[in-house]
């Protein structure tokens, strides 16, 4: 079994990211889930943008980085779009990484390090109808820190909106969901 650090998205830990943390719990996983927004969520991007970016970009990431300090080394990263940004450096940076989950947004190589770790799996997972990822330069980022990868995986999803694995989220994709559900279950019972 995998031991996970999971970061929410913008909108916070939302019920919806709460059930995708138990749902990983469920399945054996031992699945931390550090609150960065202080007990906060919120229903739109727009408002939970505004919050981050009153918190700043940099210290929740920095907080999110913190987070893994006292933990085990070989842990998991995941994160949901913001949340991508601790999980990824962690993944790049923190010696000992055993995998990485990146969902609705992926960092371009070179802002954390030059290069993807050897031996780290990692799995992308996006909304083709999201315009975050596919418009933003995300599915690029996607697509290169899957090729640096030895072991690396780029799903994307026809249709399907920004946070669409969030239960909670209004893109919410209910098919989809349980798809993404099921390979990031798949990935940690490999890695």
């Amino acid at each position: 079994m995998a031991d996970v650090l999971l970061f929410h998205h913008a909108l916070g830990q939302t019920p919806g990211f709460l059930a995708f943390a138990d749902a990983l719990r469920a399945a054996g996983h031992t699945v931390h889930a550090p609150d960065l927004y202080a007990g906060k969520t919120f229903a739109t991007l727009d408002e939970g943008m505004a919050n981050a970016r009153s918190i700043g970009f940099q210290q929740l990431q920095d907080q999110g980085v913190a987070a893994a300090d006292g933990l085990p080394d070989d842990l998991v990263y995941a994160g949901f779009s913001l949340g991508v940004m601790p999980a990824q450096r962690l993944a790049q940076t923190r010696p000992g990484a055993r995998g990485a989950v990146l969902l609705d947004s992926a960092i371009p190589l070179g802002e954390f390090a030059a290069d993807w770790p050897a031996g780290v799996p990692v799995q992308v997972h996006g909304g083709e109808g999201d315009e975050f990822f596919m418009d933003e330069g995300d599915v690029d980022a996607a697509r290169q820190i899957v090729d640096a990868a030895a072991d690396g995986e780029l799903f994307t999803y026809g249709g399907c909106g920004h946070l669409f694995a969030d239960s909670s989220a209004p893109a919410h994709d209910a098919d989809a969901a349980a798809l993404v559900q099921q390979r990031v279950l798949d990935f940690l019972g490999r890695v």
